[in-house]
């Protein structure tokens, strides 16, 4: 009998919920201040392939009113465009136009979308090339490897130089872990919030940023302290590599579109550089492990978490890139990375606490600076 009560409790205002704004719609009290305005329409063009056959760009649509896409026009002239599926689009639907056009390798080419209303919405693609197809993959998928696996791996053979420091190298790794992750972390939000910058308005996409990563934050905290207490050791690694994997799998998706549309295409630094960046990554999985001896299985698995989802990213980001998907993978991983900075912090505080000093001590915020400066120098070699 309280189970039925509590169930009627929680269901009766969320009916109520539910009349109230049916009837709001239904009356339309707002009708006679909003009836003379003109419709507000927005098109957002998400991805681009180019191909033997032309051009197909995938638009969203958004506004208070259905939009047709009535010309299109390709550096300057109109051409014909077949649209799927064909007709008015409504609010955040998307739609794909394909266009016979004869692109040229390398070149800049400006579109103009004009609605039957009159209004014109511009996309530019900067530089031309062909869009991956299936033959490509061998070779993003090592691209994914030298991005993500062997900066890693590289990173990690420095464990053997951190145990040898003995109790105050462990210290002052873990500090430095935290200045690592404390650089991803705005890194990581900053990357996010472009990309969401870049997705149609009516999704939100910055919103969604802050919401989805407070969430992941809040869930992967709370699984990993589902037995109580705080972790540490070979668990704490682990949340680490995931963090870092999640990281890496928004990165690879930058990557990826990045080579789809041209950007990277033309040469390899922007791959040298993320490589050289992600090296750092690799000290901090293995700091908290300093004062273990684990066997090589354990560092493969953890390099392999942490690396792996760059490949995936490179993939998806070469053949279904999406700004707001991007975006909100990357708010995962800042939620991610937030929860194991958390958990690093925690554990340089027990540590001082059992060794009677001060986890604020000179090594501790020379390691945090270090961190920082060291990932911030990496980065300046990452030119997107």
């Amino acid at each position: 009998m309280t189970t039925r009560r509590t169930i009627l409790a929680v269901v009766t205002p969320l009916l109520l919920i539910v009349a109230v704004a049916v009837a709001f719609l239904t009356v339309d009290p707002l009708r006679s201040l909003t009836g003379a305005a003109p419709p507000i329409e927005q098109v957002t063009v998400e991805r681009h392939v180019l191909d033997g056959d032309g051009i197909a760009l995938l638009v969203r649509v958004g506004g208070t009113a259905p939009v047709r896409i009535a010309q299109v026009q390709v550096d300057g002239a109109y051409w014909t465009f077949a649209q799927e599926p064909p007709g008015e689009l409504g609010n955040l639907s998307s739609a794909w136009l394909r266009i016979p056009y004869p692109w040229v390798l390398g070149e800049t080419h400006h579109f103009a979308f004009i609605t039957r209303t009159g209004l014109a919405f511009e996309h530019t693609i900067d530089v031309a090339v062909a869009t991956p197809d299936t033959n490509s993959l061998g070779v993003l998928g090592l691209v994914g490897l030298f991005v993500g696996i062997v900066p890693v791996a590289l990173g990690m053979l420095f464990y053997p130089a951190l145990r040898a420091g003995g109790t105050r190298s462990f210290g002052f790794a873990l500090a430095l872990t935290i200045g690592l992750l404390g650089f991803l972390l705005v890194d990581t939000l900053q990357e996010a919030l472009e990309l969401a910058a870049d997705a149609a308005p009516g999704l939100h996409g910055a919103a969604m940023v802050w919401l989805v990563a407070a969430l992941a934050f809040v869930l992967l905290l709370a699984v990993g302290r589902r037995k109580g207490g705080e972790i540490g050791g070979f668990a704490l690694a682990t949340s680490i590599a995931l963090g870092i994997g999640l990281h890496n799998l928004g990165e690879g998706l930058a990557i990826g579109s990045a080579f789809a549309t041209g950007a990277a295409a033309l040469g390899t630094f922007l791959v040298l550089g993320f490589t050289l960046h992600n090296v750092t990554e690799g000290i901090g999985i293995v700091a908290p492990l300093v004062q273990e001896r684990p066997r090589w299985p354990v560092f493969i698995g953890l390099a392999a978490l942490a690396g792996l989802p760059a490949v995936v990213g490179i993939w998806l980001g070469s053949y279904a890139f999406s700004p707001h998907w991007a975006a909100l993978a990357l708010a995962v991983g800042a939620g991610a990375i937030l929860q194991v900075i958390v958990e690093v912090g925690g554990l340089l505080m027990r540590r001082s606490a059992t060794q009677g000093t001060s986890w604020a001590s000179a090594p501790a915020v020379l390691g945090v600076v270090l961190g920082v400066a060291v990932m911030y120098g990496t980065a300046l070699l990452v030119q997107a």
